[in-house]
């Protein structure tokens, strides 16, 4: 389980990606970038209901992929899919800047608090399988990023906290919905009053 959930969550790194491809590749072309998050995404979605539908497909993916996925995957969407879908809803609705740090979060946040939590956590929040110390280093990784990358630093604590209870809460939305779109809203919301 520990290997697993290490090995899932070291891929879901790769997601660094579209935030970096976004700011460096695409200089924050909006218009670009949610377009092929979009193509992307509706790829996804036509792999996911083929997947749910064709019982031979879904072994198939099974085999080959179900090494990273959670059991609840197989007959319910990937995280990739939330993923991709979290993308193009912060690409469309948030500013730039905000977007870069949110699905940076995102990456970083939630493969630290995992990895963190799964080798060293010893606190765990009541009736869940997360642990202070994992909140506590997707806390420190979102927020020293955020710094490094020259965020403004209460806006970088603003969305590492946004990030972090997004990520410990217990609310039934997949993390790689809630830790973007919280952290995204807090930071603009920040940036409206700053």
């Amino acid at each position: 389980m520990k290997f697993k959930e290490s090995l899932r969550k070291t891929i879901h790194l790769s997601s660094l990606i579209i935030p970096l491809g976004y700011r460096y590749v695409l200089n924050y072309n909006r218009n670009l970038m949610f377009s092929i998050m979009l193509v992307v995404f509706i790829l996804m979605l036509v792999i996911e209901f083929y997947r749910l539908w064709q019982k031979s497909f879904r072994k198939t993916f099974w085999l080959i992929f179900g090494m990273v996925l959670r059991h609840k995957e197989l007959y319910d969407f990937t995280g990739a899919t939330y993923l991709f879908f979290s993308s193009v809803i912060c690409i469309a609705f948030f500013p730039p800047e905000v977007t870069f740090f949110a699905l940076c979060f995102l990456s970083l946040g939630d493969t630290s608090a995992a990895l963190v939590g799964l080798n060293f956590g010893k606190r765990k929040y009541k009736n869940s399988n997360k642990t202070l110390e994992g909140s506590l280093a997707c806390f420190i990784v979102c927020f020293v990023f955020a710094l490094c990358f020259k965020a403004d630093p209460v806006i970088a604590l603003i969305g590492a906290l946004g990030a972090t209870l997004a990520e410990a809460s217990r609310i039934r939305i997949d993390d790689n919905i809630k830790i973007p779109f919280l952290s995204a809203i807090l930071m603009t919301l920040a940036g409206i009053f700053i």
